[in-house]
């Protein structure tokens, strides 16, 4: 399984997801969920992915491909694409035709379902930036100053501790820890979601990915976080009256 949040605020974007995949108890690997695409001083966009690893490997490879093509023009092109929302209903078209394509087949192979979301976020340049979810379908809602955030993937437990603290006015350093304390509550309630963890900050009108960060599974800063974390909340849970 999956987890992957996004955080859209005033002063930027920052996004994490886990890395684990598994078809089976036995049949656990690492694959990465979060992919990012630039053209310096003109555009940044990064990609989430969630469910089905066939589904979100083809979905990735078809866009880059497109948009790697020079005669690719800006119907097909994320980079070449006049808006994010363009660039939402391309990536939505790609999701949905893959996801179409590829269900008949696993069905009448293996009885699975083809299925697979994503986050796409972004910014071009004169443009504000934006975030969206994108469904299997290839729909799509927008995070909005109402709901600064979006998660794809095991997203119940670490939803509680965004709802109470992530706001628009949040700042980029406490936002890496909101996201990186959501993970940790998932991380300690589903053993499908697993280390090691992508994070990237992209900072309004930079226009490129502000920091790239692969945290492992012994990576002492985030170890201390946890535990920090898990005190604080032993501690609130003492001071508590209840009668």
């Amino acid at each position: 399984m999956t987890y992957c949040v996004g955080l859209l605020l005033k002063a930027g974007m920052v996004l994490l997801a886990d890395t684990r995949t598994n078809a089976g108890l036995d049949n656990i690997a690492t694959y990465r969920k979060l992919f990012t695409f630039e053209v310096p001083g003109e555009r940044v966009l990064a990609i989430m992915t969630a469910g089905n690893l066939s589904v979100t490997q083809t979905t990735l490879a078809r866009l880059t491909e497109a948009a790697e093509h020079p005669e690719a023009d800006e119907t097909r092109s994320i980079l070449k694409a006049p808006t994010l929302l363009n660039v939402a209903g391309i990536v939505g078209d790609t999701l949905s035709d893959v996801t179409v394509e590829l269900q008949g087949r696993m069905e009448r192979m293996a009885g699975q379902q083809a299925s697979a979301s994503m986050i796409l976020a972004g910014q071009r340049k004169g443009g504000p930036m934006r975030m969206f979810l994108i469904y299997p379908e290839g729909n799509f809602i927008e995070a909005t100053e109402d709901t600064p955030f979006l998660q794809i993937g095991e997203h119940k437990y670490g939803k509680p501790i965004l709802d109470r603290v992530v706001t628009m006015d949040t700042t980029l350093a406490e936002a890496k820890k909101a996201v990186l304390l959501s993970m940790d509550s998932t991380l300690r309630s589903n053993l499908s979601v697993g280390m090691p963890l992508d994070m990237a900050v992209i900072e309004v009108d930079a226009l490129a990915v502000s920091e790239r960060h692969r945290i492992g599974a012994n990576d002492d800063r985030f170890a201390a976080m946890s535990a920090a974390w898990s005190q604080a909340l032993r501690d609130a849970f003492q001071r508590i009256a209840w009668t």
